[in-house]
């Protein structure tokens, strides 16, 4: 499985050198960027997640990013692939779950589709605690700290359960 990211994600830019050599590792093996150019079967994802056509979606930047990757991650799930995304945008999720549930409801009728994931942050936290990762609790007080500090998104990690014992014992 490879996570999709769409060319027009500008928080994509590098933050640091650090950022970059791992960024460059992670694109090799595990991410995919695909261009956005417009294509029949995009075209009509977009139309159905956004209400828009592709070239007026194109011209409204807000959200643009989510739109984009959730499109390439339902034209690749239809074409057969198991996709993953990681987004924690409330609207982009919701909108991601709603073609994950239209999937699944495709694949049940009988029609060959492969699947979507969704991942968050919070997720992949969840599965890097307690493992050589983030070994401990002070490690990922320090990594959250870290990632709050480049995205206001995310909640204080006293509102998550990444501190909760399940993950700790």
């Amino acid at each position: 499985m490879q996570a999709l990211f769409s060319h027009v994600e500008p928080q994509l830019s590098v933050v640091s050198h650090a950022a970059a050599a791992v960024w460059r590792k992670l694109t090799t093996n595990w991410i995919q960027i695909l261009p956005d150019d417009t294509t029949p079967e995009l075209a009509v994802v977009v139309q159905r997640i956004s209400g828009l056509p592709m070239d007026e979606r194109r011209r409204q930047p807000k959200d643009l990013g989510e739109t984009m990757v959730i499109a390439h991650a339902v034209v690749a799930a239809e074409s057969g692939a198991s996709v993953t995304i990681l987004m924690d945008d409330g609207p982009g999720a919701a909108i991601a779950s709603l073609e994950i549930r239209r999937l699944r409801r495709l694949g049940s009728s009988g029609k060959p589709v492969g699947s979507i994931a969704l991942a968050s942050t919070l997720t992949v936290l969840g599965r890097a605690a307690g493992t050589e990762h983030l070994p401990e609790r002070a490690a990922m007080r320090d990594t959250y700290s870290r990632l709050r500090g480049l995205d206001d998104g995310l909640p204080p990690i006293e509102n998550t359960d990444l501190l909760a014992p399940r993950f700790w014992s």
